[in-house]
C-alpha cells in the first residue's frame, strides 16, 4: 500500500564506488515513488555537507536514506544525532568497503536496498561519542588506521579493496607505537600499542568477525582491541598472522567489551572514525549510547 503524501530525502555522494549509483539512480528513484514518497534529491558536494543538510532538515520528513561508503553513513548519522527530531535512515551502501552494511545484512544490491530503505523495520542501534564527535561502527588509532582516508579516490575506485592493501603495505617498513593508558569500567591498563579499536561491528576494514562472533549492535556494549608494540619483526609476523586469521593472540592483543572506555596518550594521537579522519587529541572518551539511531536493516 502506498503511503501518500509522506516526505523522503535522499542523499547520496556521487563520488562513492566507482561512481557507480549514476547507472542506478533512476531505478532506486522509482523504489521511492512506487511506496508512495515525495522526494527532495541531493547529491553531496564536500566534506561534512551531508552533516549540515540532515542537521538542518526540517521535521516534515517521515525518513532520510543515504547512499555511499561508511564515511557519508557517518556524516549523515552525525547529523542525524545533532537533531532534536531523530528520524528513521535508510542506508543504500555503495563505497569500497562498506562494513556496517554487511554487520546489518543490508543488501549490496543498491536497488535491494533500496527496498529494504522503504519498506523494511526500523532497528535499534547503539551510536558511540568520541569527545564531541559521533561514529557508528568504529573508532581507532595506529597502524593502517589513516589508509582508507589517505588512499586516493581515484584508486580506490579502479582498484577497490586491493587498494587499501597496496597502502597498508607500504605502512609494515616503519611501525609507530604510542604510549596510552586505557581505562573502563572492565579494565585498565598502561603500555606501548601499535594499534587500537572500538567497534559495533562484524566486519572491519572488510575482515569478517575480526573481533568475535558474539557482536551485538543494540547492546549498549563496544569490542575494544588493542594490539600491543611488538619488540622484533617475529612478534611483528605473529600479530599480522593472528589478524589474517581473524583469532585474538592474547600474548599482543588486549580485546574487551565496554560501555566507556578513556584513552589517554602522552601526545596528540591521530584517529579515524568510520573509515574518516577523526582528528588528533591526547585524550579520547568513547561512549556508547544504546539505541539511540533508527536504521533500516535485513534480517
Amino acid at each position: 500500500m502506498k503511503r501518500e503524501g509522506k516526505k523522503l530525502f535522499f542523499i547520496y555522494n556521487p563520488l562513492s564506488g566507482r561512481g557507480q549509483i549514476r547507472g542506478k539512480l533512476f531505478d532506486i528513484l522509482q523504489v521511492f515513488s512506487g511506496a508512495g514518497y515525495e522526494m527532495t534529491v541531493c547529491p553531496t558536494k564536500g566534506p561534512k555537507d551531508a552533516t549540515e543538510r540532515v542537521a538542518e532538515l526540517p521535521d516534515d520528513y517521515e525518513l532520510v536514506v543515504c547512499s555511499g561508503g561508511d564515511g557519508t553513513l557517518d556524516e549523515v548519522v552525525e547529523g542525524m544525532m545533532r537533531r532534536e527530531h531523530r528520524l528513521p535512515l535508510g542506508y543504500i551502501p555503495s563505497g569500497t568497503v562498506n562494513d556496517f552494511a554487511k554487520s546489518l545484512k543490508i543488501p549490496r544490491n543498491m536497488v535491494s536496498a533500496a527496498r529494504l530503505a522503504v519498506e523494511g523495520k526500523s532497528f535499534l542501534c547503539d551510536v558511540g561519542t568520541f569527545n564531541d564527535s559521533h561514529f557508528v561502527y568504529i573508532a581507532a588509532f595506529g597502524i593502517f588506521t589513516d589508509v582508507a582516508y589517505s588512499t586516493r579516490q581515484d584508486l580506490k575506485n579502479v582498484l577497490g579493496n586491493v587498494a587499501y592493501l597496496l597502502e597498508g603495505v607500504k605502512r609494515l617498513a616503519n611501525v609507530p607505537s604510542y604510549h596510552v593508558r586505557l581505562v573502563s569500567e572492565e579494565f585498565e591498563t598502561e603500555g606501548d600499542f601499535i594499534f587500537g579499536m572500538v567497534t559495533n561491528s562484524r566486519s572491519v576494514g572488510g575482515f569478517k568477525n575480526i573481533i568475535g562472533s558474539r557482536v551485538r549492535f543494540d547492546d549498549g556494549l563496544f569490542e575494544a582491541t588493542f594490539v600491543r608494540t611488538p619488540q622484533n619483526p617475529a612478534e611483528l609476523q605473529e600479530i599480522l598472522a593472528a589478524v589474517l586469521i581473524k583469532e585474538i593472540d592474547s600474548k599482543y592483543m588486549y580485546s574487551f567489551r565496554t560501555s566507556r572506555l578513556v584513552v589517554e596518550a602522552e601526545e596528540d594521537l591521530s584517529w579515524t572514525l568510520d573509515g574518516e579522519y577523526g582528528g588528533e587529541c591526547r585524550t579520547a572518551v568513547i561512549q556508547n549510547h544504546q539505541k539511540e539511531l533508527r536504521i533500516r536493516a535485513g534480517s
